[in-house]
């Protein structure tokens, strides 16, 4: 039944979210310090890159995914499928979008934001911060709106690929912490580990 379904991903949701707000310095540690790191990357690239008055590296639903990957990590919107996949997806409909109706806001921003929405339900990359990566091809600096479809690449892909790197490293520090929390990950990875500590030994 769909509707019992609905029910059980609510109670799930609704348990992973209380879960990752319990009081828990170690866990508070692990994702501020996940969260500095990707986001100071991107600010480094930024900064050695570009002049200050460019930021296209630092796009603001960046922020909005670092919330998930590094402070939800169990959330099924956190997940590395729904962060890469939901920030392109967003980024190809945004600039799909920019190009047939450049002039028209009213008409291109809830465009862009709605078919992202139901192109990563259809595709099952759901991130709620896509809809911002959408918007900002829409209403970005002359910068970011001339980018055309490199916007997709860059940005997007390139940061969402460290903000990934680095809650790869930095959410398995700990034995509490796993992401992502696909069970094949972390035997392949465990695997890899042992193999590389055997070589050494």
């Amino acid at each position: 039944m769909p509707i019992e379904k609905i029910k059980r991903n609510y109670r799930k949701t609704k348990y992973i979210l209380y879960k990752e707000t319990l009081i828990d310095f170690k866990e508070h540690f692990w994702a501020f310090l996940g969260s500095f790191i990707g986001i100071g990357l991107m600010a480094y690239l930024q900064s050695k890159t570009l002049l200050h008055s460019d930021v296209v590296f630092l796009i603001g639903s960046f922020g909005a995914s670092s919330v998930l990957v590094y402070g939800a990590i169990q959330s099924p919107l956190s997940q590395p499928r729904n962060l890469v996949g939901g920030h392109l997806v967003s980024a190809i409909v945004g600039v799909t979008v920019a190009k047939f109706a450049p002039d028209i806001l009213w008409i291109s921003a809830p465009l862009a934001v709605s078919f992202s929405i139901v192109l990563m339900q259809a595709t099952k990359t759901l991130h709620p911060p896509g809809g911002a990566t959408a918007l900002i091809a829409i209403i970005g600096s002359p910068k970011i709106t001339s980018l055309g479809y490199w916007y997709v690449l860059y940005p997007v892909l390139s940061g969402v690929l460290i903000l990934l790197v680095v809650a790869l490293i930095f959410n398995n520090m700990t034995a509490n912490r796993s992401y992502p929390n696909h069970k094949k990950y972390h035997i392949i990875r465990k695997r890899i580990a042992n193999k590389f500590r055997n070589s050494l030994s």
